[in-house]
């Protein structure tokens, strides 16, 4: 378990040796996994979804739906201060990223079109997450 209290600063040769060049691509480089390519994104799996890179706990099974965009989406997280926002301008439009609090993992990004009780789709790259299974 991540202690809550720590930052994880490592450096990028770190991060290189530590995980995927696709897991280093997503979540260093604030890539993107194509559409309905991700080990996650039809799962139905019980469990919790911790951060690839760190191990904090990220979003619980039974918060995740079928956007239909191809992604894990999820509609809340299991700890607020597990996750962080920020405003993501890249590729001309504005949108709101999701990154790891802990690590800096860039995660996806949130949309204010996701179903009840928060009305959040949280787009998560599958490559960001590991599940770990109840």
């Amino acid at each position: 378990m991540v202690n809550k209290d720590k930052k994880i600063d490592k450096t990028d040769g770190e991060w290189r040796n530590t995980l995927s060049s696709e897991q280093y691509r997503v979540c260093r480089e604030h890539g993107t996994e194509p559409a309905f390519s991700g080990e996650y994104h039809d799962s139905k799996l019980d469990g919790v979804y911790h951060c690839g890179c760190c191990d904090a706990e990220l979003f619980d099974s039974a918060s995740k739906y079928n956007s239909g965009t191809g992604w894990p989406s999820f509609w809340d997280v299991v700890d607020s201060g597990n996750v962080e926002t920020t405003i993501d301008t890249r590729h001309g439009m504005s949108r709101t990223e999701v990154h790891c609090a802990h690590c800096g993992a860039h995660l996806g990004h949130v949309f204010p079109d996701g179903p009840e009780p928060t009305g959040l789709r949280y787009c998560i790259n599958s490559v960001s997450l590991k599940l770990t299974r109840r």
